[in-house]
């Protein structure tokens, strides 16, 4: 079974990792917006890197999965499931009580991700990716509404 290592970036650290973002977040000007925003840790396995999580805080004990990626090689093996699910134990110990995420109503596989890991649907944001400065497609949808999911912590 595959081990996974956080280790925290420091902010002026984070654009060595603006290309992993990248692979979860198309745009590079909305990554610019918020890669120095929240904490964001690597994600450490068998001894490399494997990819970046980022997580942004909001009122009220919230804290939000802004961003997960990880390289193909990686994908696919349950990687994602153990970051998320050790953040859960790290906001939490933290008195946070809620966790949020936000995908493509194209993201198929994310739908997916995320509610095996509890995540409710909570919420549909119409037309958030027409602000994208180019159309996004995945699985042959564009990408045009941000559906919204929670889990209590």
């Amino acid at each position: 079974m595959l081990e996974v290592q956080l280790e925290a970036i420091e902010k002026e650290k984070r654009n060595l990792f603006f290309d992993y973002l990248l692979i979860a977040d198309e745009s590079e000007e909305i990554v610019i917006k918020y890669i120095n925003d929240g904490e964001m840790f690597s994600i450490c396995c068998e001894g490399k890197i494997a990819g970046v999580v980022l997580f942004m805080f909001h009122p009220n004990g919230i804290v939000e999965l802004k961003n997960i990626a990880l390289t193909e090689d990686y994908r696919g093996k349950g990687l994602g499931k153990l970051v998320v699910n050790e953040a859960f134990d790290l906001y939490k110990i933290k008195g946070l009580h809620k966790m949020i995420v936000g995908t493509a109503n194209s993201s198929i596989e994310n739908l997916a991700f995320y509610q095996k890991l509890g995540f409710r649907m909570v919420e549909i944001k119409k037309d958030f990716f027409k602000n994208y400065p180019e159309p996004i497609y995945e699985n042959g949808i564009r990408a045009m509404d941000m559906v919204m999911f929670e889990k209590e912590l």
